[in-house]
């Protein structure tokens, strides 16, 4: 039992930083998945090329790769972590979390990005037109008539993606962030059972049960809208 205790004490504290991962990425990947979007949707050819190219190499290569691409750029401005988390107060832990996550809010923005450009291209033009016969301003469109169509729409695809950095969270551990899964990896060898990956597994069930409820919850929010 006192084993148990101590394992579980390990797993909740790596599940914490798993949720702070998670919702760090999403607090930044969110909005700027919609301005990548926009981007790539704009008429000004150099911002467009930009933002698509961007989507592509982010798409196009894995997201492993990128954790430790970001956690080069202090070598690449010729700084060592230690200096930078010296500078600014906080563990050389806390520094390679903001790595990690930056690696995330990009990878996932582009992502994202990509949903939400689907989701604006599939409103039909003639409701940008009536509402400029209306009147209405072209950001009076967007968040009026554009916007709340989309949100239905991308609610699916979203909730995939958002499911899928549940896990893809796990791969913080590559630069020693202990996450739910170094935390269990770390159990794992030093009690040298295996349960702690099973305990870790329900961890990962049990929040992405709870994430498909509330994503369930949505479509049925949004039932009334008819499109």
């Amino acid at each position: 039992m006192e084993q148990f205790m101590k394992i579980m004490q390990e797993l909740i504290a790596g599940f914490g930083n798993t949720l702070l991962l998670f919702f760090v990425t999403l607090v930044f990947a969110l909005p700027l998945g919609l301005l990548i979007a926009l981007g790539s949707m704009s008429s000004f050819k150099p911002l467009r090329y930009f933002s698509r190219g961007v989507v592509w190499v982010i798409r196009g290569t894995p997201l492993m790769m990128q954790v430790l691409l970001a956690s080069f750029i202090p070598m690449m401005l010729g700084l060592k972590t230690k200096e930078i988390a010296a500078f600014f107060g906080v563990t050389v832990g806390g520094v390679l979390f903001i790595f990690v996550a930056l690696a995330f809010a990009i990878n996932y923005a582009c992502y994202f990005s990509e949903i939400y450009r689907a989701g604006i291209q599939s409103i039909p033009e003639g409701q940008r037109e009536a509402g400029q016969v209306l009147g209405m301003t072209k950001k009076q469109i967007f968040f009026k008539v554009v916007l709340i169509q989309v949100i239905k729409r991308i609610i699916p695809p979203m909730s995939n993606e958002i499911i899928t950095l549940v896990k893809d969270t796990a791969l913080a551990q590559i630069l020693g962030v202990v996450d739910l899964l170094n935390a269990a990896n770390h159990a794992v060898n030093h009690y040298v059972v295996l349960t702690p990956l099973l305990y870790a597994a329900v961890f990962y069930l049990i929040f992405n049960g709870a994430l498909t409820l509330l994503f369930s919850a949505l479509e049925k929010k949004f039932d009334w809208f008819k499109i």
